[in-house]
């Protein structure tokens, strides 16, 4: 039997209701608030204003704009009891102080329960590794619905899985 690494199944997180190809917000407080409204609309938070606060609570210690064009939003709650996500693709680059000083166009918001650890970070990293690619933030760039992003993913976790 080969050995597998203990790789976080994306679309396990991330699903067709949790995915929106054109956010519209033009500032970081509005995509922000767009993505929670993804979340909500899925079911998959009750207090929106707890999640919220969680969010921008971590933004206002370190802008989670990272390099390439992402963005990755996150905080924790005692309002969350499983880790939950949303990816939103905005159609205009938007400033959201990234480490590279670049706009962002991919955001990938996650929230997770205040004494969950693992799996938070396991969905940073896996995250990380997916948009790494040059290729694979085109795609998603260029994905034309929200099937095209969970093939994108399925295709990235099955890659990892055989490292």
């Amino acid at each position: 039997m080969a050995y597998t690494k203990n790789i976080m199944n994306l679309k396990t997180i991330l699903t067709k209701e949790t995915i929106n190809l054109h956010l519209k917000g033009t500032t970081k407080e509005a995509i922000i608030n767009e993505l929670l409204d993804i979340l909500v609309a899925a079911n998959k938070i009750q207090d929106r204003e707890a999640a919220l606060a969680a969010v921008m609570d971590r933004e206002e210690k370190m802008s989670t704009g990272m390099k390439h064009g992402i963005a990755i939003p996150h905080g924790k709650s005692a309002t969350i009891r499983d880790l939950v996500a949303c990816i939103g693709i905005s159609d205009e680059a938007v400033d959201f102080e990234a480490l590279d000083h670049e706009p962002c166009r991919i955001f990938i918001l996650t929230l997770s329960p205040l004494e969950k650890t693992g799996p938070h970070l396991q969905f940073l990293a896996e995250i990380s590794l997916l948009f790494k690619s040059t290729e694979k933030r085109a795609e998603i760039l260029n994905a034309a619905s929200s099937e095209d992003i969970m093939r994108i993913l399925a295709e990235k976790s099955a890659e990892s899985r055989r490292l």
